[in-house]
């Protein structure tokens, strides 16, 4: 894996990965905006592992997963039809696990880019070149879901209003502000940092600082105080998973916004598209939560390390927020409300079942 500093434009809507020449390129979200540059991966393998080491953030990995499958197609399209076979199924069990608490949605995508490899290999096309369209019709159901999201969490937002975001996904935002201007409504957003990637701080502030909203920017532990001041009407945040009693997991912390949310009244929203949700997990104890290392909390974003040596860390990438902190879950389809094992049920066969 190597990087790339250009700044040539990208093809992906989000400018995270793209398939070209032979390999993935991939938008470093550790140092964006800071810095712009690329990390060029050129097999599936160091997909998985830029995955793995959060290059690629929020929606991101959504992308380079299945880009990842093309690209192993690619390497593999000299081989015989059955050892491509092998070849991309390994790619797809080495993918899909790449940050567990996700891996449901990416062993979606990858058996997804699988089916149209068989195709492919059957009708004697490029293989390569049939996931990466394969890879365009899923980001477009995925944008149109995230649009229709957006439209309804805009009915949700108060007029002048004060809006709580944690971590949060940027396209969100960015549809979010479409809706709103498109229905003359002014809103106001409090982002918290979002620890220990500060993907709040770094990314979506930047998001809608450049859009001309008016943001503030807090610190995570700052919420409670934000509360109890009435300074915020309602919290939206999105999440990764979503078990069968909407119980859903998010960025680490979300749990806590969402407990000191409920003790001061505000509704939370979490905007979920279908695909996120996992009728299979019957609560959120049983969401396999992702472990990261130690140094994300004690020196990756210090000039020095700041923790004293050798002190114990306890870093879980996500948490899981009980579904009674919930207000809704907010669905390309409509929003969900309790009893969720019965509304969500419902979302999902409106979107035809598809997970």
């Amino acid at each position: 894996m190597r990087k790339d500093t250009g700044l040539a434009p990208m093809l992906q809507y989000e400018n995270i990965a793209w398939f070209e020449n032979g390999k993935v390129r991939i938008l470093d979200r550790r140092i964006f905006p800071a810095k712009k540059e690329f990390v060029y991966c050129e097999d599936y393998h160091e997909v998985a592992k830029a995955i793995k080491d959060m290059v690629t953030q929020s929606a991101g990995p959504f992308t380079a997963a299945p880009m990842g499958m093309a690209l192993a197609a690619f390497q593999c399209k000299n081989e015989t039809e059955e050892k491509q076979r092998e070849i991309l199924n390994d790619a797809a069990d080495v993918i899909s696990s790449a940050r567990p608490t996700t891996q449901k949605r990416m062993r979606f995508l990858v058996d997804e880019c699988l089916k149209t490899a068989d195709l492919a290999l059957k009708e004697g096309k490029n293989v390569s070149e049939a996931i990466v369209n394969k890879t365009i019709e899923l980001n477009d159901e995925r944008y149109s879901a995230i649009d229709n999201i957006a439209k309804h969490l805009t009915q949700k937002f108060p007029n002048g209003g004060h809006i709580m975001t944690y971590c949060w996904a940027e396209t969100i935002v960015g549809m979010m502000l479409k809706n709103c201007k498109e229905q003359n409504k002014d809103i106001k957003l409090y982002c918290c940092e979002t620890r220990p990637y500060f993907q709040g701080a770094r990314l979506t502030a930047f998001e809608l600082q450049s859009a001309g909203v008016d943001v503030t920017l807090i610190c995570d532990n700052m919420s409670a105080t934000v509360m109890k001041q009435g300074k915020i009407n309602a919290v939206f945040v999105g999440c990764d998973r979503v078990a069968a009693n909407g119980d859903t997991a998010n960025k680490i912390g979300t749990s806590v916004v969402a407990a000191v949310a409920k003790y001061y009244n505000v509704p939370v929203y979490i905007c979920a598209p279908t695909s996120t949700i996992d009728l299979d997990t019957p609560t959120g104890a049983e969401i396999n939560i992702e472990q990261r290392p130690e140094k994300e909390v004690t020196e990756m974003w210090y000039s020095e390390r700041m923790a004293p040596a050798d002190v114990k860390v306890f870093n879980p990438a996500f948490d899981v927020t009980d579904h009674e902190l919930i207000a809704g879950i907010i669905t390309e389809n409509g929003i969900a409300y309790e009893p969720y094992t019965e509304s969500l049920k419902e979302m999902v066969l409106q979107a035809g079942g598809r997970r």
